[in-house]
């Protein structure tokens, strides 16, 4: 069987933002791990107009759009499952990252998404809470398991590596089996029978 592609998403754009340090840790557990073909997408690179169409046809109708809007859509659409990198800001989200998630209606559905925070000493976790109402809405599929960083500017060294990395890796891996497992049996589902949200 062919490697599933895993969606890494960068979703902080805030100037000095940490987000690249955990995607970069991320990514290479994830590498480590070898289930997933892996693709890290920085929405710092892909500004997301502010306005929305008006209707969710249009919304669905990518092809409109400019050349780099259309090849985020269409790396979402390919990915098997997803990882969201999230910092927790007002004791919320991004919303860099509600924006993104709301310009792509249909290509989170029936699948897997996984939550990666990081914030003062809540660590993030608000922010991933309340992703996890937002993809119910979308059709998918949030994992149990979720990683959360408190005091992200202690956990990880100049190189961007934890400086505690038995926990972290731990947990790394565990968040991996889970959302392979989901990964696996979403996807034959999908191709079985294409989904209508």
């Amino acid at each position: 069987m062919t490697n599933m592609t895993l969606a890494v998403i960068t979703g902080s754009v805030r100037e000095g933002r940490f987000g690249p340090t955990v995607t970069k840790w991320f990514t290479e557990q994830a590498a480590e791990h070898g289930l997933f073909d892996l693709d890290a997408i920085d929405l710092a690179d892909t500004p997301m107009p502010a306005t929305l169409p008006a209707s969710p046809e249009e919304l669905a109708a990518v092809e409109g759009r400019s050349e780099e809007l259309r090849s985020l859509a269409g790396r979402l659409a390919r990915a098997d499952a997803f990882v969201v990198v999230t910092p927790e800001y007002n004791h919320s989200y991004p919303a860099s990252l509600k924006n993104a998630i709301d310009w792509h209606y249909t290509q989170w559905q029936a699948k897997p998404v996984a939550l990666i925070s990081y914030g003062g000493y809540g660590g993030g976790v608000r922010a991933i809470e309340h992703l996890r109402q937002i993809f119910a809405e979308l059709h998918a599929v949030t994992v149990r398991n979720s990683i959360s960083f408190d005091r992200h500017w202690e956990r990880f060294d100049g190189d961007g590596r934890p400086v505690d990395p038995e926990g972290p890796n731990g947990a790394a891996k565990a968040l991996l089996d889970q959302l392979g497992w989901w990964s696996r049996v979403l996807r034959d589902a999908r191709l079985a029978t294409p989904y209508q949200g």
